[in-house]
C-alpha cells in the first residue's frame, strides 16, 4: 500500500492513497493530527509513505511516539535521479522537480537549517517547509509519478536503481531514529577525561591549563615570547626561521623532524582538536539528559556516505569514546565490516580469482598466500593502490603483481579511472552516479586528500581519474552499508534494542544486556543478507566483527 503525505500547520496533514503504480486510488483527506493518522495506518496496513523529505516529516512523528516501516523520500530520490542524468547538484526539492516538469523557473534549494543542539529547543512538531521547497499533496503525487517513470529509464539496471532508492530512503529513517534516540553519554566521565588530558578549564573561556603549558614550551623551543600553535602559518614561519624546511605542519610530516619544538607541537595539536571538537563547550551544547543527539545527513557525501550537521558524530576520537557508556543493565553491540572496500572490488569486478580470495576472513592474507609470496603488507599496498590510484614507491611492483594475477579486477578500476580522466561519468553497483567533470568536488569527499577532480589535461585529469577509480568502489560500499542498516533496522523493530551510531562501515546498537547475544547474531545475519541483496550468490564474504561491550572504548 502506498500513501502520499504532506504535513500541515499545527500538526495537521493531508493524505492520499495511491495504487501500485503510484496513481491516486481514492480521495485526499485532511487530518487534524498527522501523527495519529500515520500511527493508525501503520498498525493496520504498514504502507510505504511517499513524502517530500524524511528530515522534514519523520522527526515530528518520532516526537509523537510514531515510527514507520517504509518510505519513499522524494527529495533524496530526486538527487539520485539528477545525478544519473548528469545533473548532480541541481536543486532537488519537490518544488524544483515540479518546476522542471512544468518548464517554469526552478527555485533554488533552501540552505540547510542550522543544526539545533539538544538544549536549543525542539520548535514545532513538524518543520515548516520553506516557500521554495514546499508543494501540495497533488503536486507531490505528480512528482512521484514522474520519478517512477524516470527510475524505469535510468542508464543502469532499473531494478538496481529502485533498490538504491529504497535503501537511501530507509537510511533516512534510520538517521532520524538515531538522532531521536541519541547516543548514551556520561557527562561526568567526559569531564573527568577532559581534565585528565587538558587540565583545568579556563575561567575566562581561553585554552585549558595543559594547552597553556604546551604553548609556553613551544615558544621556548623557538626562542620567542609567545606563539599560537593552532596557526599552521605561524608554526611554518617559526620552523623556517629555525632552519627547518618543511612543506606543512601536518603531524605525519613533523614526526620526521628533529627539533625540540616538535614534541610539544604534536601534543598540542592532538589536545587542541579534542578541546575544540569535543571539549566542555561541545558537551554543554550537544549532550543533554545523558544522550548525544546529532543530526545525520544521509547521502551527504558524493559517494553516498553520510555526513553530520553539527556535533561531529562521525568523528568521535577513540579517547573520547570512554564517555560513551551503556545504560545500567544494557550493553552496546559494536560491529564493523572487515576490509569492506577490497571485498566490494572482489564482488563487483567479476574477477574469479579475487572472489575466491574473498572467501577468507583476512582478504589480504589470502591474497598474500595466492600471489605475493606470503607478504601481506605487499598485498595490501597493491589492492589499496589499485583502488586509490597510488602509482609510486612501493606500490609499483605490488601493482604489477596485482595486474598479473587479478587482471579483471585491475581493469575494473582502471576503466573507471580512464572514464573519469576523459570527463565521463561512472556509477556504483546500484546506479549512484559521480558528479560530472564540470562540477568541482573535493577529493576529500571520496575519502582521500588531493585537488579537484575536474576534467582537463595533466594533473587535473589524473586527479579526476583517481576520484572516479575510487568512486565505483566507495559508493558501492556505501550501498552495502545502507542495505545492512535497513536489514538490521527491520530485525530490531519491536524490540528495545536501538541503532544509536553509524560511521561508514561501523554500527552501534544499544540493547538490554540479556539481548546482546541475539543482537550479535542479528548483525551477522544482516551482513549476510545485505551481501545477497546486492551481489546475489557471490563467493565473496563480508564478515561482520561484532562484540558486546559496556563502553564504546572497549571495542577494538
Amino acid at each position: 500500500m502506498l500513501v502520499a503525505a504532506v504535513p500541515g500547520e499545527g500538526g495537521s496533514g493531508r493524505l492520499l492513497p495511491l495504487d501500485d503504480r503510484g496513481r491516486p486510488a481514492g480521495a485526499a483527506a485532511t487530518v487534524p493530527s498527522l501523527a495519529s493518522a500515520v500511527a493508525s495506518l501503520e498498525a493496520s496496513d504498514s504502507p510505504r509513505w511517499v513524502w517530500p523529505a524524511t528530515s522534514a516529516v519523520y522527526p515530528g512523528l518520532l516526537r509523537s511516539g510514531v515510527r514507520v516501516a517504509r518510505c519513499h523520500d522524494v527529495e533524496l530520490t530526486e538527487a539520485l535521479l539528477l545525478g544519473s542524468a548528469g545533473s548532480w547538484g541541481a536543486p532537488r526539492s519537490p518544488a524544483a522537480a515540479l518546476a522542471r516538469l512544468r518548464g517554469t523557473p526552478v527555485p533554488p534549494d533552501p540552505p540547510p537549517a542550522a543544526a539545533t543542539p539538544p538544549g536549543g529547543g525542539q520548535g514545532e512538531l513538524f518543520a515548516a517547509p520553506s516557500a521554495s521547497s514546499s508543494v501540495g499533496l497533488e503536486d507531490l503525487v505528480t512528482v512521484y509519478a514522474d520519478q517512477r517513470a524516470r527510475m524505469a529509464d535510468v542508464p543502469t539496471s532499473p531494478a538496481g536503481f529502485r533498490l538504491l532508492v529504497a535503501a537511501e530512503s530507509a537510511g533516512a529513517l534510520v538517521a532520524a531514529e538515531m538522532g531521536f534516540a541519541g547516543l548514551p553519554w556520561r557527562a561526568d566521565l567526559h569531564d573527568e577525561l577532559l581534565r585528565s588530558l587538558l587540565g583545568a578549564p579556563s575561567a575566562v573561556g581561553g585554552p585549558p591549563a595543559r594547552l597553556v603549558t604546551l604553548a609556553a614550551e613551544i615558544a621556548a623551543a623557538f626562542g620567542v615570547r609567545s606563539v599560537h600553535p593552532e596557526s599552521p602559518g605561524e608554526l611554518l614561519k617559526l620552523f623556517h626561521r629555525a632552519g627547518v624546511d618543511v612543506p606543512n605542519t601536518r603531524s605525519w610530516v613533523l614526526q620526521h623532524v628533529d627539533h625540540p619544538a616538535v614534541r610539544p607541537v604534536l601534543a598540542y595539536k592532538e589536545l587542541y582538536r579534542i578541546w575544540t571538537a569535543h571539549g566542555w563547550a561541545w558537551r554543554d551544547a550537544w549532550v543533554r539528559d545523558g544522550r548525544f543527539r546529532p543530526e545525520y545527513v544521509p547521502g551527504g557525501v558524493v559517494s553516498g556516505r553520510w555526513a553530520s550537521r553539527g556535533g561531529g558524530a562521525l568523528q568521535i576520537p577513540k579517547v573520547v569514546r570512554r564517555a560513551v557508556v551503556a545504560d545500567p543493565g544494557w550493553r552496546f553491540v559494536v560491529a564493523d565490516a572487515a576490509q569492506l572496500e577490497p571485498r566490494v572490488l572482489a564482488a563487483v569486478s567479476g574477477d574469479a580469482r579475487l572472489a575466491a580470495a574473498g572467501r577468507a576472513g583476512d582478504l589480504y592474507a589470502a591474497l598474500a598466500a595466492d600471489a605475493f609470496d606470503g607478504d601481506r603488507a605487499k598485498a595490501k599496498v597493491a589492492l589499496l593502490g589499485a583502488m586509490y590510484g597510488q602509482t609510486g614507491g612501493a606500490a609499483v611492483p605490488a601493482l604489477a603483481a596485482l595486474r598479473g594475477h587479478y587482471p579483471t579486477a585491475f581493469d575494473y578500476v582502471e576503466s573507471a579511472a580512464r572514464t573519469g580522466e576523459g570527463g565521463g561519468l561512472v556509477r556504483s553497483w546500484l546506479g549512484r552516479t559521480c558528479p560530472p567533470s564540470s562540477v568541482s568536488v573535493s577529493l576529500a569527499d571520496a575519502g582521500y586528500e588531493g585537488g579537484e577532480p575536474a576534467a582537463g589535461g595533466g594533473a587535473r585529469a589524473r586527479a579526476r581519474g583517481r576520484f572516479t577509480r575510487n568512486f565505483v568502489i566507495q559508493a558501492t560500499a556505501a550501498e552495502w552499508a545502507l542495505a545492512l542498516l535497513a536489514t538490521l533496522r527491520t530485525t530490531l523493530a519491536g524490540t528495545p534494542a536501538e541503532l544509536v551510531l553509524f560511521q561508514h562501515d561501523e554500527v552501534l546498537v544499544h540493547c538490554p544486556a540479556d539481548q546482546a547475544e541475539a543482537v550479535v547474531t542479528a548483525v551477522h545475519e544482516a551482513g549476510e543478507r545485505a551481501t545477497r541483496t546486492l551481489f546475489g550468490d557471490t563467493e565473496v564474504r563480508f564478515p561482520m566483527e561484532a562484540t558486546a561491550v559496556d563502553c564504546y572504548a572497549e571495542a577494538k
